[in-house]
């Protein structure tokens, strides 16, 4: 009897280590091992995604209309009409279903999508450095990046690799982060990637009760870094690709700076550490018992996760969910809150005075051209890349590698990644993200220009 219950235990840990293993290998494979392609440095999903907008490339224009409009549409009618049917489909019904605020936004992106679709709209909107930045460059992007990200996450999520990594990384990210050790899955995701993939990845483990308030605050807003590739594409735009490798390693160093200061600041620190469910954080699943080593931990927890999984219908459908969920409930906010965003700072000089009050700033920590630099301090609120644009034709490369590195760990632009997050359910509103760009900056520019001095 005792060796009938030994072998089923057995075979019991042989299936969960493989249930484990496997799809977590595949995960790693596909996200975050980097590979070379087309003479850049990226990760598979990355790939795949770019296949597919190549593949949809001639109809990508109708197939983000229909979502956006889609999506603008079934929340307008959920909205007035409630309709009981819809109710008993719960998924569908809360992503059709948010508040007024957001159905209001969803419309907007769905208006400001049919005007770039059809071509009739004010030019403000059609603009090639407005609307058309943002549906005919960005959206695409997105479009495909969310399908095989969304499909493909539980492969991190689901399956343990988050558990083991959580283990072993806990005791370096909770006393210098304040986070837990899951969220260096997300940062590398968006260091090798892009940083669509950490927002998505850290929006469903605060949905799934993994990251408390602060902590999916703080990860959505400091960890979703830039990717190598995006960098590399700044750095070109200000003509200095042969200063790459301290190029990011400042970019790299502020980074860390501003992941340690910011969220010790207001308003990270006054966000809850309690959960998506109101209970407050268990500091207790992350600690390591006597007598136990952080992989014995791990690898345990792991485990228990894997024999939680009784076939792969649970993971394949959360992974259909996640990519719908991106589609039709982040791509309209995109759309809207991203067109606007370029617009003001087009159209507009509200971005100009707001960065009037860094030319002091600037000029302390010796920035040659300080006057113009200033104007490109704000507008990277608006789009990360604008900042590169207006100081190229600055002559000083100090001036230019100081701005290109501040573009990049400024992080938080409403043309992407702002936008995500407000799509998102991670906790954080726009005067929240303006206020966390600003500290981002002033605490990431002493320590840019302090490098730059030593290179220039």
């Amino acid at each position: 009897m005792l060796t009938a219950q030994n072998q089923g235990l057995q075979r019991s840990l042989s299936r969960n280590a493989l249930v484990f293993l496997l799809p977590s290998l595949v995960g790693i494979l596909l996200f975050m091992v980097p590979v070379n392609y087309q003479g850049s440095i990226t990760i598979s999903v990355a790939v795949l995604a770019k296949s597919l907008l190549t593949a949809l490339n001639e109809v990508m224009p109708e197939l983000l209309t229909t979502v956006i409009v889609a999506s603008a549409s079934g929340t307008l009618l959920t909205k007035v009409l409630r309709p009981q049917w819809l109710q008993r489909y719960a998924f569908i019904y809360g992503l059709l279903s948010p508040n007024w605020i957001w159905t209001l936004i969803r419309l907007c992106g769905a208006v400001i999508a049919l005007m770039l679709y059809s071509g009739h709209g004010p030019q403000a909107v059609l603009s090639d450095s407005t609307g058309q930045l943002v549906f005919g460059d960005l959206m695409p992007v997105l479009f495909s990046v969310f399908i095989f990200a969304g499909l493909l996450l539980p492969l991190l999520l689901d399956f343990g690799l988050l558990e083991l990594v959580g283990t072993l990384m806990t005791r370096v990210m909770r006393p210098v982060f304040q986070l837990p050790g899951r969220s260096a899955v997300d940062c590398f995701a968006s260091w090798l990637g892009d940083g669509s993939v950490g927002i998505l990845l850290t929006s469903k483990q605060y949905e799934g009760r993994f990251y408390t308030e602060r902590e999916a605050a703080v990860i959505g807003t400091t960890f979703s870094a830039v990717s190598i590739t995006f960098a590399l594409v700044v750095l070109a735009q200000v003509k200095l690709e042969h200063l790459f490798l301290p190029f990011y390693g400042t970019v790299c160093l502020a980074g860390i700076v501003a992941a340690i200061v910011v969220p010790r600041l207001p308003p990270l620190c006054w966000k809850r550490d309690h959960y998506i469910d109101g209970s407050p954080r268990n500091a207790e699943e992350e600690a390591i018992p006597q007598g136990h080593s952080v992989w014995s931990v791990g690898y345990r927890r792991a485990l228990a996760r894997a024999d939680r999984i009784e076939n792969f219908r649970l993971p394949l459908r959360d992974g259909i969910h996640n990519a719908i969920d991106m589609l039709f409930g982040v791509l309209p906010v995109v759309m809207a809150v991203g067109t606007l965003a370029l617009m003001v700072a087009e159209y507009t000089p509200v971005f100009e005075y707001l960065g009037k009050p860094f030319v002091p700033l600037l000029e302390l920590l010796g920035v040659p051209e300080a006057v113009a630099a200033s104007k490109t301090v704000m507008v990277g609120f608006a789009d990360m890349f604008i900042p590169a644009i207006l100081i190229a034709a600055v002559d000083n490369e100090m001036t230019r590698f100081v701005i290109a590195a501040m573009s990049v760990t400024q992080l938080i632009y409403l043309s992407e990644v702002g936008a995500l997050l407000l799509g998102s359910r991670i906790p954080v509103n726009l005067w929240e993200l303006f206020v966390i760009f600003i500290l981002r900056t002033l605490v990431t520019l002493p320590v840019i220009a302090g490098v730059a001095h030593l290179l220039f």
